[in-house]
């Protein structure tokens, strides 16, 4: 009895692995693509390439979805931006600010650069969905 306890309890205890699904919204059309950057405390936030795992999709008009698995429960931050030309960068005007629409988690904003890690954070500890609007 006790070897089919232990054989159970191997199955149903929990992984501690979670899923994240982002919902980008305010996609303004069907051209090009939405990247997604997940970042962690540690990662070069963010930057597209140093983050922790990243997802290129095709832009749904509206609302894009982009689903992260096998995450451990912690600290995390997402920078996303509609790649309308797909040139595979944002692009940027002369002065340095961007011509194409982006946003982060908490839909957190700063004046002349990219929010602090801190504004952006969301704590994983279950499966969950986090909506972020474009600007």
């Amino acid at each position: 009895m006790s070897y089919v306890l232990a054989f159970l309890s191997v199955f149903l205890s929990p992984s501690n692995k979670y899923s994240l699904t982002v919902e980008v919204k305010n996609v303004p059309n069907n051209k090009g693509t939405v990247y997604v950057g997940l970042f962690r405390p540690q990662d070069e936030w963010p930057t597209y390439g140093k983050q922790f795992k990243g997802k290129v999709v095709s832009a749904v008009k509206g609302k894009t979805m982009v689903t992260f698995t096998g995450l451990s429960s912690g600290k995390y931050a997402l920078a996303v931006y509609h790649d309308e030309n797909k040139n595979n960068k944002l692009d940027k005007n002369l002065v340095g600010m961007p011509t194409e629409i982006y946003g982060f988690s908490n839909n957190a904003r700063a004046t002349f650069s990219a929010p602090e890690f801190s504004d952006a954070q969301i704590t994983l500890t279950k499966s969950m969905t986090h909506s972020i609007l474009l600007k």
